[in-house]
């Protein structure tokens, strides 16, 4: 349990570095740079979906080789070079680069750093160990949101303030991970890791479609937090949606994982992503602020509900050898999904208005609902 709790406070203090700058950056990019939403689409698609193969990879090296806690290392260390280069970029194509080397690291860490949690995680608690994992995870997102707001309040031009602070949580998160331990499992002699599409169950197979499907309608959250400003929030208002929206889901991640370890993750699952098709339909539809600040609270459900239950599920599914690459994959599907989800989105909102991204996004997640239903429906224990 100490390993989850350490691999949280890792993800809690990155997230904190993370998200004094994600959501100020859409309207950085915007107000200062000049970038519309078509080049923010962009830039989160390309982000995403250049570092996702290197989930895929990262996972299947982690079930390969061990080594999980320093490639976790290595990706951590990306994040506080990330920042460095924002600080310091001066054209949307520098926050482009430093955006890469952030998802880069993001896709080294993210598979060995879910195995170690696994491994620290008894099978009959897979459920509680990554809703405790995300929880703190969004806590620190919404910490690191709510210091953004704090420094805005001195002024709407303190962007590089706020880069600057972001580095403190940055390298806090690293000397933290030095004191996990990775646990070295017990290999079958003679017996190679190996990895296979062909060989994954077949309902693994059918969920990771439909979670490219949802992922095409999922596109990045800048564009909700523009529609926010659009609707007449400012800019620091926008961001304390925002906190709403994680501190929602930070409270709900650790009960909803357990909740999923008793009635099932297909129950979790699909409730999540049926009341995010809701909140998607709501933002297209209307612009009322106190429904705005009604839908982002109901996204903090939607995230509670799915993100780490997603992970669960898949450790559920797979050999323990295997799952370093499993959840590799996964990531890597949503990181290869998010580039032409983020460019679909930014392309509907400037051919057909704010509104069509958001009615897209809706009907790919009710198609995913209905499928994850039937493909998991009659799944034994935690199906």
């Amino acid at each position: 349990m100490s390993n989850i709790v350490l691999l949280g406070l890792v993800s809690f203090f990155t997230d904190i570095s993370t998200q004094m700058i994600y959501p100020i950056l859409p309207l950085y990019l915007t107000a200062v740079m000049g970038a519309g939403p078509a080049i923010i689409g962009i830039i989160e698609g390309i982000a995403e979906s250049l570092a996702s193969i290197v989930k895929l990879f990262s996972g299947i090296a982690s079930d390969r080789y061990g080594q999980k806690k320093r490639l976790a290392f290595f990706g951590y260390a990306s994040s506080a070079v990330n920042k460095i280069i924002i600080l310091f970029a001066t054209t949307w194509t520098g926050v482009l680069f430093a955006r890469i080397i952030d998802k880069f690291g993001k896709g080294i860490r993210t598979a060995p750093r879910d195995a170690m949690i696994a491994e620290s995680a008894g099978k009959s608690g897979m459920g509680k160990a990554f809703g405790l994992h995300k929880g703190m995870d969004l806590l620190g997102t919404a910490i690191g949101i709510l210091l953004a707001w704090f420094i805005l309040s001195f002024g709407e031009n303190e962007y590089r303030t706020i880069f600057m602070y972001s580095l403190i949580p940055a390298f806090i998160g690293l000397v933290i991970l030095l004191f996990v331990k990775d646990k070295k499992l017990e290999k079958v002699p003679g017996k190679k890791v190996t990895f296979n599409w062909k060989n994954l169950d077949k309902r693994l197979k059918l969920f990771l479609i439909f979670t490219f499907i949802f992922t095409l309608g999922n596109s990045s959250n800048a564009f909700i937090l523009l529609r926010a400003y659009g609707a007449g929030f400012s800019a620091r208002d926008a961001i304390l949606l925002y906190f709403v929206f994680n501190m929602t889901a930070s409270l709900l991640a650790y009960p909803a994982g357990s909740l999923s370890d008793k009635v099932g993750r297909k129950n979790l699952l699909c409730a999540g992503y049926f009341l995010y098709g809701v909140v998607y339909l709501g933002i297209a539809l209307v612009s009322n602020n106190v429904a705005f600040i009604a839908l982002f609270v109901i996204y903090g459900f939607y995230t509670a509900m799915t993100v780490g239950v997603e992970r669960a599920l898949i450790v559920d599914i797979v050999p323990p050898e295997n799952k370093a690459g499993a959840l590799g994959l996964h990531a890597a599907i949503v990181g290869v999904g998010l580039l032409p989800a983020s460019v679909i989105a930014g392309l509907l909102w400037t051919w057909l208005g704010p509104s069509a991204p958001f009615l897209f996004g809706s009907i790919m997640a009710f198609i995913t609902c209905i499928g994850v239903f039937i493909i998991l429906s009659g799944r034994k224990n935690n199906g």
